[in-house]
């Protein structure tokens, strides 16, 4: 269902991609944001699940300034691999890179943003500070809330797991506190529950913040 392409983004820089279309007219696009774990076959395959259910979905490889073709699993050390990409990328250039992805879904009506992890904290950052979008959705950013005082632009929906190791629940109830007028979701779950390749990975939980994600889409996006 899905193929590599190639993005510019507005300072010149080319980028990698993964597209998804659905088999019709695209509902909306979206734009999907990775974990720190580059654009592998889980992210492709979010990708090609939102094509499934009717949008043209687009996952930019927001590591490729940093290195090319990262494609990380999910051990110790890919885990901090992943870290030091992450550093090194910081935020300002994935917002462009994601810039570009928006500009190549136009034409495929209102656009979205959904991310994980690292993504997660990035698509709250979409929501904030880029024009384009219509809604967005964040699955465990743990940095989130490090920017929960900036103020969204269109609606957003918090997706985060009580038992994550990685962000306390002190820090999703400051979300919580500081973007009361926004959506937030706890699922009894640990970090990455939707990605069935990581140990945390729950197929109830998954199943349902996907269903609340595609009904707010289908109100945000069509």
């Amino acid at each position: 269902m899905g193929h590599k392409i190639r993005l510019i983004a507005e300072d010149g820089f080319a980028l990698d991609a993964y597209r998804a279309d659905p088999a019709g007219a695209p509902k909306g696009g979206i734009v999907v944001i990775q974990e720190i774990f580059g654009v592998n076959n889980h992210m492709r395959g979010v990708a090609e699940s939102f094509a499934a259910n009717g949008y043209a979905a687009i996952a930019p490889a927001l590591f490729d300034r940093a290195q090319r073709g990262v494609e990380l699993g999910y051990t110790e050390g890919d885990i901090e691999a992943g870290r030091e990409l992450r550093a090194k990328v910081g935020w300002d250039d994935p917002l462009r890179d994601i810039r570009a992805a928006v500009k190549a879904l136009e034409g495929a009506g209102k656009l979205g943003t959904v991310g994980y992890c690292w993504g997660g904290s990035v698509a709250w950052l979409t929501a904030t500070r880029l024009d384009g979008i219509a809604a967005a959705v964040c699955y465990y950013g743990g940095q989130i809330a490090a920017f929960k005082g900036e103020k969204p632009r269109v609606p957003v929906m918090f997706h985060f797991g009580e038992r994550d190791k990685g962000i306390p629940m002190t820090d999703v109830e400051a979300v919580r506190a500081a973007q009361a007028r926004e959506t937030l979701h706890v699922y009894p779950a640990g970090h990455g529950f939707n990605c069935e390749e990581r140990g945390d990975y729950d197929a109830s939980c998954k199943k349902l913040a996907l269903d609340r994600t595609l009904a707010f889409f289908a109100r945000n996006l069509g």
